[in-house]
């Protein structure tokens, strides 16, 4: 798998364009992901309150693990459920999901995901599980 890879198929989708997601790193070895969310009004709650839908957050967290699972396999997953748990408001600030996979099984794969902000105070954590069996 490569950034290039991974990066036409975060472009590739026009949700994840609105999200102004971007591939921060990766590292197969380490199963682990990073991507970034733009901050800009597209993604605020109400207009000109500076914070973050929860939404927003909800989705970075999913697509974060969907796509930590994508760099190791090397192919699409489907999420079967996942789980937020929102800390603190998210406010001015890029956010970046940390994911971390902690198993990539023959029919489930297991990611955690840390959201920060700039500053580097977490705003959110989460975990999913996807469908890992090749189709």
């Amino acid at each position: 798998m490569t950034s290039e890879i991974l990066e036409g198929f975060l472009a590739g989708s026009p949700f994840q364009g609105l999200l102004g997601l971007r591939l921060e790193s990766f590292d197969v070895n380490a199963q682990t992901l990073t991507l970034r969310s733009v901050f800009g009004p597209l993604v605020e709650r109400a207009t000109g309150t500076g914070q973050y839908h929860g939404g927003v957050i909800a989705s970075l967290i999913d697509i974060a693990g969907d796509f930590a699972l994508i760099a190791v396999l090397g192919y699409g997953v489907p999420t079967i459920n996942f789980r937020v748990d929102y800390l603190r408001p998210a406010m001015h600030s890029d956010l970046l999901a940390v994911a971390r996979v902690r198993r990539a099984g023959r029919t489930v794969g297991v990611v955690d995901i840390d959201v920060a902000d700039s500053s580097g105070r977490l705003i959110a954590l989460g975990r999913g599980c996807y469908g890992t069996q090749a189709g």
